[in-house]
């Protein structure tokens, strides 16, 4: 498959996670130079920058708030000088949702970081996009966005203003050559996923157990679809709600 990302810039927001990783890492398999954000743990961003340079690629590291929208577009201008201008846009930093928290009191900050921010992002990046004739946007959601559970109430209202965000934009910014799509996870094996306080290796074997593909969905997993949407290998998927559960959506 021709993917078309050779020499591409690439920037993976919250890169320092597993589902970041692992995506700056395939893109950048794929000649892709990646710009990889960080919020919190640069330690663990640099160590994405290295693997990806060990292997022979090029990346670099910035330092992003979703909460402070005026660093939307230092970010993007940092990334523009470093490695060129952008045209792939991987939008993954999320703020967890408080589990036992005042949900209705944090939705305000869960709006701020988990939409308003990745859509400052976007807009800032959106110029070059344009004026190349080609960009691709994916946006990482959740599942729990049609699939409601007990709890994280403003994370996954957030989450589902997002995915409405990028229907509009893939309507948008199509003629342009802009393709926007949305992956959406189901529950995923990640150390932060794992460490919720419901979660843990009786939910991982029950969930795998009720899960067609017999398993629960991995960050390379989630990668991968990343990968094929933000590539020249997708020529017309545009607006769509990729749901990466294994078919664990069809039998609940």
């Amino acid at each position: 498959m021709e993917t078309g990302l050779l020499n591409k810039v690439a920037l993976v927001t919250g890169a320092s996670g597993a589902i970041g990783r692992a995506a700056a890492r395939h893109l950048a398999a794929e000649g892709a130079s990646v710009a990889v954000s960080w919020h919190t743990n640069r330690v663990a961003a640099m160590e994405v920058v290295d693997a990806i340079a060990q292997a022979g690629g090029d990346a670099c590291a910035v330092r992003l708030d979703h909460g402070d929208l005026a660093t939307a577009r230092g970010v993007v201008e940092q990334v523009t000088t470093r490695l060129g201008p952008i045209s792939v846009l991987i939008a993954n930093a999320v703020q967890w949702p408080a589990f036992g928290a005042d949900e209705i009191g944090g939705l305000t900050t869960s709006l701020a970081v988990n939409t308003v921010g990745p859509l400052a992002l976007t807009d800032a990046a959106l110029p070059a996009m344009r004026a190349a004739g080609w960009g691709r946007i994916v946006a990482v959601s959740t599942d729990i966005v049609e699939q409601p559970m007990a709890g994280p109430l403003a994370y996954a209202t957030a989450k589902g203003a997002l995915e409405t965000a990028a229907r509009v934009l893939a309507v948008r910014e199509a003629r342009h050559g802009i393709l926007t799509n949305v992956v959406r996870p189901g529950f995923t094996l990640t150390d932060k996923a794992l460490s919720a306080p419901f979660l843990g290796p009786k939910a991982v074997a029950a969930e795998s157990e009720k899960t067609p593909t017999g398993r629960i969905c991995t960050p390379d997993d989630v990668a991968s679809a990343i990968t094929y949407l933000a590539s020249a290998a997708n020529s017309h998927v545009n607006g769509q709600i990729l749901s990466l559960a294994g078919g664990r959506e069809l039998v609940r």
